[in-house]
């Protein structure tokens, strides 16, 4: 049974926030990875559109997310879906660390709105 320790997840780094890679590839998940991400008060994250399904649960503060062109504000309790080909902005307004539980496909990619594509190292 793989179980991955808290002191084995990979953290990085981008666009103000932190990604916390705890199943993927290098834990020995097949088709599935997760992570915790943590979104600083005062952060935006660009815009970006994903090219696989993603699932957003909010496990401690408030998000205000726009997905394709909706805005609405994330409590924590709610769960986010984000089918492929969604765009995606997250924004938060907060004065405290929103910290979301976030799983998708191995080899998620997504692209910026100036057509930069991330392939992110904690969804491999």
């Amino acid at each position: 049974m793989p179980i991955v320790r808290s002191s084995d997840a990979v953290t990085h780094e981008l666009h103000g926030a932190r990604f916390v890679s705890h199943a993927g590839s290098r834990t020995g998940s097949r088709q599935l990875c997760a992570w915790r991400g943590e979104i600083p008060p005062g952060t935006r994250a660009p815009a970006h559109t994903v090219d696989r399904e993603e699932i957003l649960h909010l496990l401690d503060g408030e998000l205000v997310v726009t997905l394709d062109g909706r805005t609405d504000r994330v409590t924590a309790g709610d769960t986010l879906i984000i089918n492929p080909g969604a765009t995606l902005t997250v924004e938060n307004h907060s004065d405290r660390t929103a910290v979301s539980w976030v799983t998708s496909s191995i080899g998620l990619e997504a692209e910026l709105a100036d057509g930069t594509r991330i392939a992110p190292p904690w969804a491999r």
